[in-house]
């Protein structure tokens, strides 16, 4: 049995995605073990994957500042399903973000010009770095799938003339449609496939240090019904239409564009600065012909120990997929020893990348977040289905999925402040009883189940 069964353990900063054995977590005391029971007979949504995002500044970093050996041992660890952890989304801005060199979109024009028909529209800038790195990853993965957001629209299309705060003019509705429509065949062109775009990043947070665009409910749905969907159409494009794409405390939003603009949607994106996972589940349930999505979280300097941090990226992304999402999402793939580069007058940085690229001593280091996103994505593959998961104890978090080739994972984390043993129970195989200490995680791959 135990040659059909996989076994990856974190349970501190010295020992992260380590293999192990059955008998290496066996528990060594007799004590009543935690039931984790996994239904294969319920299932619930298929899973797309885990990844981050190919930001400016981490392309950048990746691409420029590393070394061709450097780089090329981190995409593999990043992206390679056998020699990594298989990394197959990614959710790449559209144009700049806060984590960019400057500000620039894919259509920036001298003040007082504007351009309704995009004729002067360019992903110039993404040929650096951002479109080599995101075809490496492409080449590593095949089952990659590329999201895009914008932060901004140009800054002529807005009503504070700069892709700092303001709204999208109305008059501008269909060029900002057909923007996405010459965004998506620009990249085709280039062989990249969008999957999903987001009409808007954080609609409803408007920075006054970096890009960014208020966009009301009421607004994003005419703006998707009346002319980013029927732009699609009119273009022959498949690119799914993702609504929200912000924090889980205001399911007013997505549920209003379920409402106003249901055909026009594909799902629902969110973020995990505000509110709770079960938002995702609360707005599924309204519509389970939507998509759900998980499509930005960063860890950051404001969990600043070790143990919290990877703590809350493992109970959190555990909830992420209970609550029906096709995907989990971190932020920046890179970010430098100031948490960086960011764009001018962005002030102190406090979020963490998935690599620390020193920009000094050249020095690469994989953060904790690569290691927590390793327990998800390497042994759940695209195209996964979540199973139906019971733990008898609350604290003791898992979820279970079931790829393609029927071999099932389970990612289990002890949310104990002590030592805990637990019992995996699958239908027709003996219980696999590991002993987890205290604020450890736990990855399982079941073959021939």
């Amino acid at each position: 049995m135990a040659s059909n069964v996989m076994i990856y353990y974190s349970s501190g900063e010295q020992e992260l995605f380590a293999e192990k054995t059955l008998e290496q977590l066996q528990p060594q005391e007799e004590q009543s073990a935690v039931k984790v029971t996994i239904d294969p007979e319920q299932s619930y949504q298929e899973v797309d994957g885990f990844g981050a995002s190919f930001t400016d500044s981490a392309a950048y970093l990746i691409n420029q500042v590393l070394t061709e050996k450097q780089r090329q041992e981190a995409m593999v660890k990043l992206f390679d399903p056998i020699e990594g952890i298989g990394l197959s989304v990614i959710r790449n801005p559209m144009g700049a973000s806060d984590y960019a060199r400057d500000f620039y979109s894919y259509n920036d024009l001298p003040a007082g010009e504007t351009d309704p028909e995009q004729l002067r529209f360019s992903i110039q800038h993404d040929t650096a770095d951002i479109i080599p790195l995101t075809k490496q990853a492409q080449a590593l993965n095949p089952q990659l799938k590329l999201m895009g957001s914008p932060w901004s629209a140009p800054g002529w299309m807005k009503t504070s003339g700069s892709m700092i705060g303001g709204e999208l003019k109305p008059e501008y509705y269909a060029s900002y449609a057909a923007y996405f429509v010459k965004y998506i065949q620009a990249y085709a062109a280039q062989g990249l496939h969008i999957y999903a775009v987001t009409p808007q990043n954080e609609p409803l947070y408007c920075p006054n240090h970096y890009p960014g665009m208020l966009m009301l409910p009421e607004v994003q749905s005419e703006f998707v019904k009346h002319h980013l969907k029927p732009a699609f159409e009119a273009n022959g494009i498949t690119t799914k239409i993702l609504c929200y794409d912000h924090n889980w405390d205001k399911p007013e939003y997505p549920l209003h564009m379920l409402e106003e603009a249901r055909d026009a949607i594909d799902g629902v994106a969110w973020h995990w600065y505000g509110g709770r996972a079960s938002a995702q589940s609360e707005v599924f349930l309204a519509d389970p012909s939507k998509e759900v999505h998980f499509t930005e979280g960063s860890g950051g300097e404001w969990i600043p120990a070790f143990e919290p941090a990877f703590s809350n990226v493992m109970r959190t992304g555990i909830d992420i997929i209970r609550n029906y999402s096709k995907s989990l999402v971190l932020w920046n793939m890179a970010l430098d020893e100031e948490n960086g580069p960011f764009v001018p007058g962005f002030g102190k940085s406090t979020c963490r990348g998935i690599l620390k690229v020193n920009q000094q001593t050249k020095e690469l280091e994989y953060t904790l977040d690569y290691y927590a996103l390793a327990h998800f994505s390497k042994c759940v593959r695209p195209k996964a289905v979540r199973l139906e998961t019971a733990s008898a104890d609350e604290a003791i978090r898992a979820v279970a999925l079931r790829n393609v080739d029927q071999s099932i994972a389970v990612i289990a984390f002890n949310d104990y402040e002590q030592a805990q043993d637990i019992s995996i129970e699958l239908p027709n195989h003996q219980p696999l009883v590991l002993h987890l200490e205290a604020k450890s995680a736990v990855t399982v791959h079941v073959k021939n189940v």
